[in-house]
């Protein structure tokens, strides 16, 4: 039975929707110019309100620290802004002139934003921003508990839009806010793009609602320490990322995976920096308080202190702790601190080498991460690039805090508080979500060659591969690879090719040259024994240990 604030909240989503609709049909029509006005003017203002804001977050939720929250309202006010002011959003964004292309944009309309409690004021101002640069209205939907701090900020920041000449509806905020009411805002027939960022239940609702939508799930993330790797500052850029506003990121770091050979170094360092090892009974009472029978993190903890969350539990640490470090022991449903927390606990893992660490770190993505991010500390470039192949993780943060790396704080990527997770995570994109993914883009397009059907059969004919006929029998296997090789400036097959034909073959008797392969996988060896192919390895190249087992029990592999 719906509640009467349900029914308020069902209503207020279809009033926003409608005003939101009729602002946007006039700034869809807007100058670049006008676009970047009122982009900028909402920027500074969220920028000074950012203290305020971060203040009001805190007292509200109880999650995280007052003085990060003022960065994270600061980076998505200023850094957010620095990356996009110069985007092309309005007419003509691109010309293709060697195609005889141009790619023109167009706003979506009105973008239903859901906004989690762990990080409400830095999600809305970035989402307002990255909305407005794109010419779209968008309505907040707040998570309950964050509220009034939401609401806060689409205030300080509609206001500055409608004085810099933005239409008034344009940024707009439900005030009565239920599972209903959210609803009804992400399946409503005004509702164009759905940006969701919250819980998989959330997320799940966003895809379902029929309407295109950017959903971002959890981030299991693994932060791996491998031998070479500089350990002081690894193990800092870990419990940096991971005591960052408590936890509350969804890319902050969930568990240390580091090399036995490593392990003393790294176990001294995480103590130096305020990383206390809980014992056996400790965190036997942390998994009780920590984790819910559903494993997921409990509410209780989220957000909270590392000395708050251990008086819970019944224990007390040194002052100065930053980072409770637990031992699972493993990763599953069996140890239910292996899971995604949302606060300063931290798990802790010691493998063998990095073909145990890549293993260990799949597991974890696989327990509720998947897509999201990983992060690698290691001065082997070979290492970092089996990563970065193997892993199914949207963004690999190499020698960088992965909760300021995958947010585009400490690298290049994008900077950005919705991280998608590709189809590893159920996401439609593995992006990190800018004005751009809110365009559609009309192409225009000229003609480049005249249609001519009999010449462009007689072209294909002469190339020897007219549709439907067989290859040319006058000219034999070896000459055609001959051709197909010379034709591509090569000599030798590419990595990844069939082996030399057996002997007695026809072109058995002038074999063709075959490469090692630099890198091999699972999956690649899955396709070569599905094509009944070889794998050419040399001494240098890379095999992950799956890849190895397999490939050897198919008798896959070949020396070069």
């Amino acid at each position: 039975m719906l509640s009467d604030l349900d029914l308020l909240s069902v209503q207020e989503a279809r009033t926003l929707l409608a005003r939101a609709r009729e602002a946007w049909k006039q700034f869809a029509h807007v100058s670049q110019d006008e676009v970047d006005r009122i982009v900028k003017a909402v920027s500074e203002a969220a920028s000074r309100a950012s203290l305020d804001l971060a203040r009001v977050a805190v007292e509200e939720t109880g999650y995280g620290v007052v003085e990060h929250k003022f960065l994270k309202n600061k980076f998505a006010a200023v850094d957010v802004y620095e990356f996009i002011k110069g985007m092309k959003t309005v007419g003509v964004i691109r010309e293709i002139p060697e195609r005889k292309v141009y790619e023109i944009a167009e706003p979506v309309g009105v973008v239903a934003a859901v906004i989690p409690s762990t990080n409400p004021t830095s999600t809305a101002i970035y989402k307002v921003l990255i909305c407005l640069k794109s010419r779209n209205a968008v309505v907040l939907s707040p998570h309950p508990a964050a509220r009034r701090c939401i609401l806060e900020a689409a205030t300080v920041m509609k206001r500055a839009a409608v004085l810099a000449g933005a239409p008034d509806g344009v940024i707009e905020c439900m005030e009565h806010v239920s599972l209903e009411g959210t609803q009804e805002l992400m399946r409503h027939r005004l509702t164009s793009v759905i940006l969701a960022t919250g819980g998989m239940g959330l997320v799940r609702a966003a895809y379902s609602s029929g309407k295109p939508a950017y959903g971002v799930g959890p981030g299991n993330v693994p932060a791996y320490i491998e031998s070479s790797a500089d350990v002081k500052k690894a193990v800092g850029d870990v419990l940096t990322g991971k005591s960052y506003d408590n936890g509350t990121l969804c890319c902050s770091e969930q568990a240390l995976v580091c090399d036995v050979a490593i392990e003393k170094r790294v176990r001294e360092e995480v103590a130096r920096q305020g990383g206390y090892f809980c014992t056996p009974e400790e965190t036997r009472t942390l998994e009780k308080i920590a984790v819910l029978p559903s494993r997921l993190a409990n509410p209780e903890i989220v957000g909270k202190g590392a000395s708050v969350i251990a008086e819970k539990a019944g224990f007390r640490v040194p002052g100065g702790t930053r980072v409770l470090v637990v031992e699972p022991g493993g990763v599953g449903r069996e140890h239910p601190l292996s899971i995604e927390k949302l606060s300063p606990i931290l798990a802790f893992y010691v493998v063998k080498d990095w073909h145990e660490g890549c293993e260990r770190c799949k597991a974890i993505l696989a327990y509720g991460g998947m897509g999201h991010t990983l992060a690698i500390h290691s001065q082997d470039r070979d290492i970092v690039l089996a990563f970065g192949l193997e892993k199914p993780a949207s963004r690999i943060i190499v020698n960088s805090s992965a909760t300021f790396g995958a947010v585009g704080f400490s690298t290049g990527l994008a900077p950005a508080m919705t991280l998608g997770c590709g189809s590893y995570g159920g996401n439609i994109t593995s992006d990190n979500i800018t004005p751009m993914h809110l365009l559609n883009v009309k192409r225009l397009a000229w003609e480049t060659r005249p249609v001519d059907i009999a010449a462009a059969l007689e072209a294909y004919a002469k190339a020897d591969v007219a549709p439907g006929g067989p290859p040319a029998a006058s000219r034999s296997l070896e000459e055609r690879v001959s051709e197909f090789l010379s034709a591509r400036g090569l000599g030798e097959t590419a990595p990844g090719s069939a082996a030399p034909l057996p002997a007695g073959s026809k072109a058995a008797s002038t074999p063709i040259p075959v490469s090692a392969l630099p890198f091999v996988s699972e999956d690649d060896v899955r396709t070569a024994i599905r094509e009944k192919r070889k794998l050419p390895v040399g001494a240098h190249t890379l095999i992950t240990p799956s890849a190895q087992e397999l490939g050897n029990e198919n008798q896959i592999f070949i020396r070069v």
